[in-house]
């Protein structure tokens, strides 16, 4: 049986949101892959055919289409897939160093499992949390922040022990109405627009 075949009501609403139209239906792709990411932690290609034939697409632009975000995977991800920010600032702040630390920790690379199926990494873009970087997102749920080596040690025991830890910001970030983030100790960081100023004079 294949993953939809008993969801039709599932189905009919996803497709209720986009207008009657071929163009209409193959808009539903985003949440039709959401979908079964979330049941399974990846997309199969058997998934993306089936996805594919109810759309009216093809399984290779369902992959194309897969291929432009980090939030869907081709293979299985662990019970924990962690998610490293690999853009500029977290870079600056010690990204780098704390991508290999986690790979050599739970012996793992990208694409693979740990040993104890427990852990799946990946190098992702920009997490838009800057202020507080370098950061590390937890599966889809929120990130740890200002992760140093030893904070990453305490992170990795306590999932090996079978506890998830709390995060420190639940996705979405809060921002408030300064447009600073907040942090989860309601701390501000990073700058607001208040601090921009025009460079020159006036054209």
């Amino acid at each position: 049986m294949s993953y939809f075949d008993d969801k039709q009501p599932l189905v009919a609403d996803i497709f209720s949101r986009y207008p009657s139209t071929p163009q209409g239906k193959r808009s539903a792709l985003m949440p039709l892959l959401r979908e079964v990411q979330n049941a399974h932690g990846h997309v199969s290609d058997p998934h993306m055919a089936e996805i594919a034939a109810l759309i009216g697409s093809t399984a290779t632009e369902v992959r194309s289409v897969m291929s432009f975000y980090s939030t869907y995977s081709t293979v299985p991800t662990g019970k924990y897939h962690l998610q490293v920010c690999s853009t500029l600032m977290c870079s600056l702040a010690g990204a780098d160093e704390l991508w290999d630390e986690l790979v050599e920790q739970l012996d793992v690379q990208p694409g693979e499992l740990s040993p104890d199926k427990l852990f799946s990494v990946q190098k992702v873009e920009c997490l838009g949390s800057c202020g507080t970087a370098p950061v590390v997102q937890l599966n889809d749920s929120g990130y740890y922040e200002n992760v140093t080596r030893r904070k990453c040690h305490e992170l990795i025991a306590l999932m090996k022990g079978g506890i998830t830890p709390r995060l420190d910001n639940p996705v979405p970030v809060t921002v408030n109405a300064s447009g600073l983030q907040v942090t989860a100790a309601g701390e501000t960081v990073g700058a607001g627009i208040g601090s921009l100023h025009q460079v020159g004079g006036s054209s």
